[in-house]
């Protein structure tokens, strides 16, 4: 198993970036990287894949929320994708992986969720991983990738054993997960792939940090992230559990 860097369980990491639609910066967008990067936080960016087998970085499986265009990320090629304006913002398309590796360039830990494909959580064709894998290929500076989808954790176990990956993890209540089956989501809340994907750390939710397999981790050693973080209060609260947060909405204090 490759270790989690340090710096992951250190400089809390801003979710998609440190993004402020007032400020004109998107989420995932390279305005809300560098702002990020300027503050002296670590990056969590999301990928999907495009049309061509390209890494982008964009969180929803449609354009419909994030830009004036609608459809599936999936439907267009990485240039089209490229060059479609984010909303809130001043102008930029949707960046590639490559174009954020290049812009993030090892200075702060870049957490990279490779969003669930399909929508089942089950195999996928392997399309994301194989581009992760390959976009970050030679990258110096720490990285980490996860996902929802043990299998897609799995997968990248096999293509790249040497980069570290963990299991995003949640309640898995279904009104935020509709569309998955009651026994799916009873089968990922304990976190049964843990130790088949050869993960080295978790990052799971905040608001469900004392489920018992959670602190079972934490007592193994086990290196548990958080997701999202909105205030000091909550952060006092998930710090309790987790090592480190991901957090939107505020800007909490980088331990010295």
């Amino acid at each position: 198993m490759t270790a989690l860097p340090a710096a992951f369980c250190h400089v809390p990491l801003a979710h998609r970036a440190l993004h402020d639609a007032r400020a004109r910066r998107p989420e995932n967008s390279r305005a809300a990287i560098e702002a990020a990067i300027a503050a002296g936080y670590g990056v969590e960016i999301d990928l999907q894949a495009s049309a061509d087998g390209v890494a982008m970085v964009f969180h929803d499986a449609a354009l419909d929320r994030l830009t004036g265009e609608t459809g599936p990320v999936q439907g267009r090629e990485a240039a089209a994708l490229g060059k479609i304006p984010l909303k809130d913002g001043d102008g930029e398309g949707i960046p590639s992986f490559q174009e954020v590796l290049t812009l993030v360039a090892g200075r702060v830990p870049l957490l990279v969720e490779l969003k669930d494909q399909h929508g089942a959580m089950g195999e996928t064709d392997g399309q994301l991983e194989r581009a992760a894998v390959a976009t970050a290929a030679g990258y110096r500076g720490p990285i980490a990738m996860m996902s929802f989808n043990p299998h897609m954790v799995i997968r990248l176990a096999s293509l790249a054993p040497g980069l570290p990956r963990g299991l995003t993890t949640c309640a898995w209540r279904r009104a935020n997960w509709p569309r998955l089956s009651g026994r799916t989501r009873r089968h990922l809340r304990d976190i049964p792939d843990f130790e088949a994907s050869d993960a080295c750390f978790i990052s799971h939710e905040a608001g469900d940090l004392d489920r018992r397999r959670v602190l079972q981790l934490r007592a193994a050693g086990v290196p548990v992230l958080c997701w999202t973080v909105r205030s000091p209060r909550a952060e006092i609260r998930a710090r309790r559990v987790a090592c480190n947060i991901t957090f939107e909405g505020y800007q909490p204090a980088i331990p010295p």
